[in-house]
């Protein structure tokens, strides 16, 4: 199966392939402006996230790159599981740009589910595919140096600070494969 319509699986998240009918949801999920903190923007409404989305599932308009984007599903919890009501809900993204031996990957969740460890467990469920995928040598992530959320589910998905800065963003990687 296309890395890009896979479905991954954690112990608390289901990773899905990102689709069109995400956006509304996903608009009220990452609607809070605090988490442009670090980016820059503002939120994006459900109509311009929607068309945001159906650039992203067309794919890449440059054949040697593929785009994979998920968001991130918490499953249905068990009655003792202590998730309240966020079972079955979206919690948040994960994403990769797969170009030539590189991967770059990024996440977000949603503020009211952050500090659970989400996205350390979708980012380090990404970084393990990508490195089952033939060419994928070096997994890079970008993070702003003063993240420290941020930095953190870097460093819990293997990745490593580099001390090169990108448009101001520390570069992160890990080398999947020799």
């Amino acid at each position: 199966m296309p890395l890009h319509t896979e479905t991954l699986r954690t112990a608390r998240l289901d990773l899905l392939p990102l689709r069109v009918e995400h956006a509304e949801e996903m608009a009220a999920v990452l609607a809070d402006p605090e988490l442009h903190t670090f980016t820059g923007g503002e939120p994006d409404t459900p109509e311009s996230l929607r068309s945001r989305y159906e650039r992203l599932v067309a794919g890449s308009p440059d054949p040697a790159v593929l785009w994979c984007n998920w968001v991130l599903r918490l499953r249905e919890a068990a009655e003792d599981g202590g998730y309240g009501d966020d079972g079955g809900r979206l919690v948040g993204t994960v994403q990769a740009t797969v170009g030539a031996d590189t991967a770059e990957v990024a996440w977000v969740v949603g503020t009211r589910r952050q500090g659970r460890g989400f996205a350390g467990e979708a980012a380090r469920a990404l970084v393990a595919r990508l490195g089952e995928e033939p060419g994928v040598r070096t997994v890079v992530a970008h993070v702003h140096p003063d993240h420290r959320a941020s930095a953190a589910v870097a460093a819990a998905a293997g990745l490593t600070p580099t001390g090169i800065l990108h448009e101001g963003e520390v570069r992160w990687q890990r080398a999947v494969r020799p």
